[in-house]
């Protein structure tokens, strides 16, 4: 008979490979329901809000937090315009985006923050450019630009009181 405890190690081994993939399932499935949950909330009838409240509506440009498209960029031009690189399956971004939400009116009226949809299947080509163009290899980028799209500070992560202590 072969040695007792390489048998027992062997099965210790089993046993623990065996809890990691059940787990590991368990927990894909879980994030796979809560994304298609998530899904299912944002292709809801009312599309004028994004999920967080954010007006997607290009008109309200007096917003001090808005939905990026090139109109709003545009219509922005005369502000501090900021650019937050994002996506919706960010454990980081959405609290960032509700920390943004919620506390709008400390963003400076002279400051613009676009949320630019960085890397999610619904990106499209314009916000891919732009995240090219200013070099964005992750979600939760900012970058400020001037009025002319020069890059003026760029920082990663944090919510309202990084984004107030890195405008320039």
């Amino acid at each position: 008979m072969k040695n007792p405890v390489v048998i027992l190690v062997v099965i210790a081994v089993v046993v623990v490979f065996g809890i990691g993939a059940y787990t590991f399932s368990q927990n894909s499935s879980q994030s796979d329901s809560m994304m298609k949950k998530d899904e299912a909330m944002m292709s809801k009838e009312d599309t004028s809000m994004e999920p967080t409240g954010v007006m997607m509506d290009d008109k309200l440009t007096n917003s001090r937090y808005i939905q990026y498209s090139k109109s709003a960029l545009e219509s922005a031009l005369s502000t501090r315009r900021v650019l937050f690189f994002y996506a919706s399956w960010c454990p980081t971004c959405k609290p960032a985006d509700a920390s943004f939400t919620a506390n709008v009116s400390k963003i400076p009226e002279d400051v613009t923050l676009i949320r630019v949809n960085y890397n999610d299947p619904e990106t499209d080509q314009e916000e891919k450019d732009l995240a090219k163009k200013y070099g964005i290899t992750y979600q939760h980028t900012f970058v400020q630009i001037d009025s002319t799209g020069k890059e003026v500070a760029k920082w990663n992560g944090g919510q309202i009181d990084e984004l107030l202590s890195h405008i320039k």
